[in-house]
């Protein structure tokens, strides 16, 4: 449900019944590497995705450099990504999306990879980005991130909200539902 609900907040899905409406450009980072070509190199894959998000080349250009220093894969930008991992995968994803400048930015459960460092980097990424203008999305199982991250949280079980935004309740409720109390 959580991963369903982020696609159907950036457009991927289209809901069953009722209506999903955003204001502003979003970007979605679910899952490793979705939506790139593996037989286009790094690089290839990062002009792509800003072509699909509405840059043009230029301005992909112009912050090319900045997303692959993020991303820490300098070395193997120009390799096809079918010779990348998963980490570096997702390292590539979320340093091109996070650059995108989104009013709106879906997370699913992107923190776990990569090393501590490239974590580190991508969760201070995420800081900036949640004390700026842009509305940050996350889905994680993380009691730690949501309460480092978050101003509201809910608990969504079987397609229905079970809290009311309240970060201690989610999480309290969420362990006991969880047997983890």
């Amino acid at each position: 449900g959580k991963s369903t609900l982020l696609r159907l907040i950036g457009g991927i899905y289209a809901p069953d019944q009722g209506t999903v409406r955003t204001r502003g450009r979003i970007s979605l980072l679910s899952g490793v590497g979705v939506g790139f070509n593996r037989d286009l190199t790094g690089r290839e894959n990062m002009m792509l995705t800003g072509s699909i998000f509405g840059f043009n080349q230029q301005e992909m250009l112009d912050m090319s450099q900045s997303i692959i220093d993020f991303s820490g894969i300098e070395k193997f930008i120009d390799e096809p990504l079918r010779t990348y991992s998963s980490g570096m995968r997702a390292r590539l994803g979320f340093s091109i999306v996070s650059h995108m400048d989104p009013d709106i930015l879906l997370l699913d459960e992107v923190m776990t990879v990569g090393d501590y460092d490239f974590r580190k980097r991508s969760r201070t990424r995420i800081e900036e980005m949640v004390r700026g203008a842009a509305t940050v999305v996350i889905v994680s199982h993380s009691p730690y991130l949501i309460r480092q991250l978050c101003d509201r949280a809910y608990y969504l079980e079987d397609g229905t909200f079970k809290t009311n935004g309240d970060i201690e309740e989610t999480i309290s409720q969420y362990e006991s539902d969880r047997g983890e109390d």
